[in-house]
């Protein structure tokens, strides 16, 4: 039985240690958000130890300077993740998320060292497909919230709270300069299966763009979609748990 621990790390969360799990799974966030946005997926994965990633600048960690940089933040993470990772895991990344966890199986598998037996990538375009949309994390704040309001991930009531929205600014343009400065480049098909998940009314993401995805590994690719827009995981998450709980059955 492999061995388990609470994380001791500030860039680690786990409410609920499973003593009895096989697999650790670790869960990273969309732009602007933190840990507590896989709070209750433990609840509903009884089988595997969950993990949420805690980026700098939010939540517990609203002190620190936020990250800007992908390569900076995989670079700060590594050495805080790698202790975890010697029990089999898996990645889950939504969004800004599904990118960073991308990049991290692939900095793991170049430096050989363990990667996740399963990938998970969710509401986000294949990384090899060029952006659409025109960048906005340097943008006048008027104008960065106008292009927020596309993703409908924001209520209209935080939208229109200043005292509010001072706070969460400097953490969404930063997340959004991870996400616009991200130069995607050429390597090895991942080894490990992935599965990639979007929402039907996902006015950003569309089904090809996720299935583009199937060319990153060498291993069995799958793709599945919910009801919901850009955040269905928020709106149906029942759905994409059963999914996630089916593919990881074999290993748990």
């Amino acid at each position: 039985m492999p061995m388990t621990f609470t994380a001791t790390t500030p860039w680690l969360n786990c409410p609920k240690p499973n003593p009895k799990s096989r697999l650790r799974l670790f869960c990273f966030p969309y732009a602007g958000a933190g840990a507590s946005v896989f709070r209750t997926w433990a609840n509903q994965l009884p089988t595997v130890e969950v993990f949420s990633i805690q980026p700098p600048g939010r939540e517990t960690r609203l002190r620190e300077p936020c990250f800007t940089k992908l390569d900076a933040f995989i670079q700060a993470l590594l050495p805080e993740l790698l202790p975890y990772l010697g029990t089999p895991f898996a990645f889950f990344g939504h969004s800004m998320g599904a990118l960073i966890s991308f990049e991290l199986a692939r900095y793991l598998q170049r430096s050989q060292l363990p990667i996740p037996q399963h990938l998970f990538v969710s509401g986000r375009r294949a990384p090899q497909l060029p952006a659409l949309d025109p960048s906005i994390h340097q943008l006048p704040r008027t104008e960065f919230l106008q292009g927020l309001q596309s993703y409908n991930g924001i209520p209209e009531s935080v939208l229109h709270n200043s005292d509010l929205m001072d706070l969460f600014l400097p953490i969404l343009k930063a997340d959004f300069s991870i996400i616009e400065t991200y130069k995607y480049r050429e390597d090895t098909p991942l080894s490990c299966s992935i599965s990639t998940f979007g929402g039907f009314q996902d006015i950003k993401v569309s089904r090809d763009s996720l299935d583009a995805w199937r060319t990153q590994t060498s291993n069995l690719f799958t793709l599945q979609m919910f009801p919901g827009d850009h955040f269905y995981l928020n709106q149906h998450p029942d759905f994409l748990l059963a999914a996630i709980m089916a593919a990881l059955n074999p290993n748990i």
